[in-house]
Order: structure tokens, then sequence, then C-alpha cells
């Protein structure tokens, strides 16, 4: 006998979770649920104001499953970080910035093939 896939229940009154359009919006996401989790914010399902596919933990996930695999090395997670927290971009016309920069590409590209899979980042729009 096979058994069906379980899935978690879905209620008429839940509005449609909304996949992220690009890796570097689910990284800022992320950041900023880190820092609102570091203050004391505890987070409750259904409250937000656009639904996202995903919890905080499951970008987590994804990022240490790169770590353990060897496709993110300690410069890719320190830039994701240094940048996360400064809620922007390295800047591509800045010269100092370079390296920062290409880093945080092969990161946000690493990390968008496990996020589309899950379903996290739009497979149409995703980077």
């Amino acid at each position: 006998m096979v058994r069906a896939p379980m899935t978690a229940p879905t209620f008429a009154s839940e509005p449609p979770a909304t996949p992220f359009a690009k890796s570097e919006d689910v990284w800022f996401w992320y950041v900023r649920c880190q820092i609102a989790r570091d203050a004391g914010a505890r987070f409750v399902a259904g409250l937000s104001e656009t639904p996202r596919p995903c919890e905080p933990d499951d970008i987590y996930r994804a990022v240490r499953s790169l770590w353990l695999a060897g496709a993110l090395t300690r410069r890719h997670v320190q830039t994701l970080f240094d940048y996360g927290f400064r809620e922007t971009p390295p800047d591509p016309r800045c010269r100092e910035e370079a390296k920062a920069r290409r880093s945080w590409e092969e990161a946000l590209d690493r990390l968008a093939t496990p996020l589309k899979a899950k379903g996290i980042l739009d497979e149409a729009t995703g980077q």
C-alpha cells in the first residue's frame, strides 16, 4: 500500500502564501526576522501582511545545509550577514566592495536552488 505524502492542512480563511521574487529579498526578510527574534519578538502564523511559504528557520536550514555541503564558504556566509544587517547589498559602483559583491551574488545564487525547490522563491522570477 502506497501512502500519500503528508501535508499541512490549509483553511479556507488562510490567504495563499506569496513566494519571494528574488533570493536577495528572502535574505533581507530572514535577517529582519532574526533581529526581531533577538529583540524578543515571537512569530505567530497568519498575522503577517504578506503570508510567506516559509518560516525564518527554513532559511537558516537552507544556508546551514549549503555550508555543510561545502557550497557556501565562510566568506559567503560572512558577507551575507554583514550586508544583511546593513539591509543593503554590496554597492557594485564601489571598488572596495567588489569582492563582497562577488561573494554576495555567488551565495544568493547557490541559495536560490533549495529555495526554489521548497517553493519559497518564485520559479519564474527567482535568481
